[in-house]
Parts: structure tokens; sequence; C-alpha cells
């Protein structure tokens, strides 16, 4: 089931984000709950087991993170949840969707070349550690 976070869910949140992402941005997590940005969670009846959390600026919106919780990973939960929240974005007026994501993390783009997202601008050194980045875009 994909629903909107609760603030109930931040630890479980918090613990997805250490575990799943290689830069994660906790100060975003901080505000987002509570919306917006606006997260999106993946329940499968015990709490969540991944989110998305977007940032709007209408007509664009910007998944900031994305991340499954790693022993949930490869069942079809993130495409479930990414599915999810592109009909919740189209929905609610949006026309556009961006990332971004490594560009060496070759698992990463594929997942979203599935949803039709393209390479729209590199990013060099766009993470803390100095690596490339790639700016992924998707119309709704």
């Amino acid at each position: 089931m994909i629903r909107p976070a609760r603030p109930a869910d931040e630890s479980r949140l918090r613990a997805i984000q250490s575990a799943a992402l290689s830069d994660p941005w906790p100060e975003l997590l901080n505000v987002a709950i509570d919306g917006p940005p606006h997260v999106f969670v993946c329940d499968e009846g015990e709490g969540p087991i991944g989110y998305a959390l977007t940032v709007p600026d209408r007509p664009v919106a910007y998944v900031a993170e994305l991340a499954v919780a790693p022993g949930m990973q490869g069942q079809g939960y993130g495409s479930e949840l990414l599915d999810a929240l592109l009909g919740e974005l189209r929905e609610r007026g949006f026309e556009t969707v961006r990332l971004t994501a490594r560009t060496d993390d070759a698992r990463v783009r594929s997942f979203y070349d599935g949803f039709g997202f393209r390479a729209a601008d590199e990013l060099p050194d766009h993470y803390d550690d100095g690596g490339d980045g790639v700016l992924l875009v998707r119309d709704l």
C-alpha cells in the first residue's frame, strides 16, 4: 500500500535512509514528513519498507530520494512506489518529474530508464565524494 508519510514513520524512514542511500539528505527528511516536501511510503502492514521524497515546484516535481530497505530490494517495491508516485503527481497537475542519479550506477539508471526517464544533463562532481551525477527527466 502506498500512502503519505506520518510523523510516526520517522524513525523507520531514517533507518531506511541511512541503510539504503549512499548520499542521504537527513535535513530534508526532517521537514518533509510534515510536508511540503512530500513523502510517500510503501507500507506492507508493519510500517514503511520504502519511501519517495519529492520537492514540488509546479509544474515540476523533484524526486530527492527514493529508497527501499535493503532486505526488501529487488522485490518490486521500488517499482510499485515510483509507479504510484508518478500517478499521484500526474493527478496533482505536475507536468515533469526530475531526479539525479550517479552516472556510474547502472542498476539505478536501468530502473529509471524502465519508467521512461531520459538523461537531460551531466552533473560533474555532483556528490559530496566528488562522484558525477546525471539529471534524469520524465514528462507526465
